[in-house]
């Protein structure tokens, strides 16, 4: 059995011997990459259905997370809300802060959102862009 530098050596070796083989045929790597189809980047950034729906309950004001989860009648979960409220964070789409009073119960402060101006702007933009490609009922394009 060999050790693991001896692995890589060899996998390095077998890779710069196919890249120095004029007659390798990398047709089907190129056409898989140069398709007209391909996956491009996104020009227009998109948000997820989570995303698009905390967006929707934000533009009422500040909530913490589980009063998105409640005021979503079953749409987030708990477990997720948190997560998807920290992808958003990051994504520039809302900010948080410490809220300004304890629950009644006791504990610690719970964190508040609140949507951005750039995740409003995404927000109306993505909902403008469904309504153009999805006809809806009493409506004409």
């Amino acid at each position: 059995m060999r050790s693991g530098g001896a692995v890589q050596e060899a996998v390095y070796r077998r890779a710069t011997q196919a890249l120095r083989n004029p007659g390798l045929d990398t047709s089907l790597t190129r056409c898989k990459h140069d398709h007209p189809m391909a996956r491009r980047p996104s020009v227009f950034p998109r948000l997820s259905p989570k995303e698009a729906l905390i967006l929707d309950l934000l533009r009422g004001g500040e909530m913490y997370g589980l009063e998105l989860v409640t005021s979503s009648d079953g749409a987030l979960k708990r477990g997720t809300v948190y997560v998807t409220l920290g992808r958003m964070e990051e994504k520039g789409l809302i900010v948080s802060r410490i809220g300004d009073e304890a629950p009644a119960a006791g504990g610690l402060p719970r964190r508040v959102y609140k949507p951005t101006p750039y995740g409003k702007q995404l927000l109306s933009a993505s909902v403008a862009m469904r309504r153009r490609l999805v006809l809806v009922p009493g409506t004409s394009r």
